[in-house]
């Protein structure tokens, strides 16, 4: 019997759990499942006799250090601020772990304690980051093998709403994490590279420099910069290639009417708006607009953003409830962003029956003797309802595939990784394959080399 501790049982556990409920007894496999709901850890693995759900608090190492020892693999799906301190458990009890989050620099400063204590943390081994890696480098792989040289690597990502559940306007509902949205962007300049040089893109200029990318079958997608698409020249091996750029994808149309928040100072998070507990919305958006005797809040802020009264972008703003005369419920003065995070969070939220779909495109261009060569590889997945979505699929079921190879010694590497390597991949990708998490790859004749973005 092998015994995995999961830390944390929230929507993005949902396919994980499954995963391993479905596999438990063919695989020997116990199952504990922590969080500090109770009844949510429970019913994650109802009915499966190798599984029991309970309550957890994971930052008491009094209760967090006594599964961690049991365990032979953990998952923590905890905020990836809490991760070292699982980590440095799974050091001293020499217990495998996985987290689907980025690499922290005092995660990577783990990697020799985890080779010597014999264990492997993987990382990384979401959606994005994690399928984004693994579909990469697959590709890359093979463009070496056959002696190619890269010149260009794009890689959008993107959370959406499935096509028969896109009701609104924005063609957008919360399928992740709220206030990662609303603060998308902030916290320092997207940086890429570009034909050799180096290129910015300030927060307030970042929803207005977008490219449109068009998948077969599903239409336009408009794509803003990441915040560092520098870092994935180490990751992938790419040290020298011409133009590395990683992004984000939202439906056209999207990024320029959020522009109009992120103009308006609404998107802020670094003070708080005094008096805004007892803000209507529409005192809200007039609190960022000049004072006017007469002149109303629409008129306001259609003089100050430039927005004609037919334009479609003012359509998405009326449809929010922006200018109602209505309270929101917070008991305390908030944040621009906490407050606006809010009045999304009323129109944005899925409905039952809803289904995500989670968008993935990648470009390489390479050369191969003398010639340029392109491919388009892409990934489209939808959910199956509201508690499989398809970003609970592309988040857990890596991980727990993953999970799986390193209980059964398929994956023998040690110390802090993530999943770039062959051995890591190739069967991840192989099995997510056969669960409809499905790349399709294109020839591009002729290539496109040079795509002006200022």
């Amino acid at each position: 019997m092998k015994n995995i501790l999961v830390i944390g049982a929230g929507l993005s556990a949902s396919s994980m759990l499954k995963y391993f409920t479905d596999h438990a007894a063919s695989e020997g496999w116990f199952i504990k499942v922590g969080d500090r709901d109770a009844a949510l850890a429970q019913s994650k693995v109802a009915g499966c006799e190798q599984a029991e759900g309970f309550a957890l608090d994971a930052l008491n190492p009094n209760e967090r250090e006594p599964l961690i020892e049991w365990a032979d693999l953990v998952i923590s799906m905890l905020p990836a601020r809490f991760h070292i301190e699982v980590a440095r458990d799974c050091i001293k009890y020499k217990t495998n772990l996985i987290t689907p989050s980025y690499i922290s620099k005092e995660m990577k400063e783990l990697h020799e304690e985890a080779k010597n204590a014999g264990i492997i943390i993987m990382n990384e081994i979401g959606v994005d980051p994690g399928i984004d890696h693994m579909s990469a480098k697959k590709i890359l792989d093979e463009i070496e093998d056959r002696g190619g040289e890269m010149h260009i690597f794009e890689s959008f990502t993107g959370g959406l709403i499935a096509p028969e559940s896109d009701d609104n306007p924005w063609n957008y509902k919360f399928t992740w994490n709220p206030r990662n949205v609303v603060l998308a962007g902030q916290g320092g300049a997207a940086k890429f590279i570009q034909e050799g040089q180096y290129k910015y893109i300030p927060y307030n200029k970042l929803f207005r420099r977008t490219e449109i990318i068009e998948i077969n079958g599903y239409g336009n997608f408009e794509g803003y910069a990441n915040r560092d698409s520098l870092k994935y020249r180490e990751k992938y091996g790419l040290e020298n290639i011409p133009t590395i750029y990683r992004g984000t994808f939202r439906r056209k149309g999207f990024s320029r009417a959020w522009d109009v928040f992120v103009q308006l100072g609404a998107t802020d998070d670094s003070y708080i708006l005094e008096g805004s507990k007892n803000m209507t919305k529409r005192e809200f958006i007039n609190s960022f607009l000049p004072f006017h005797q007469t002149d109303s809040v629409e008129l306001k802020l259609r003089y100050s953003m430039r927005i004609d009264q037919d334009d479609a972008l003012w359509d998405k703003l009326v449809w929010l409830g922006i200018f109602d005369k209505e309270k929101i419920d917070i008991a305390e003065d908030v944040s621009p962003a906490a407050y606006l995070q809010k009045i999304l969070e009323e129109k944005w939220s899925l409905n039952e029956g809803d289904k995500d779909m989670i968008v993935m495109w990648h470009k390489f261009v390479y050369k191969l003797g003398s010639e340029f060569h392109e491919i388009n590889s892409h990934m489209v997945y939808i959910g199956k309802d509201e508690t499989y979505t398809a970003m609970s699929d592309t988040v857990g079921l890596p991980a727990a595939i993953c999970a799986k190879h390193i209980l059964n010694g398929n994956i023998s590497l040690k110390g802090v990784r993530m999943p770039v390597l062959k051995e890591i991949y190739t069967p991840i990708l192989n099995e997510l394959e056969s669960l409809g998490i499905i790349f399709v790859d294109k020839e591009i004749n002729p290539p496109v080399l040079y795509i002006e973005r200022i």
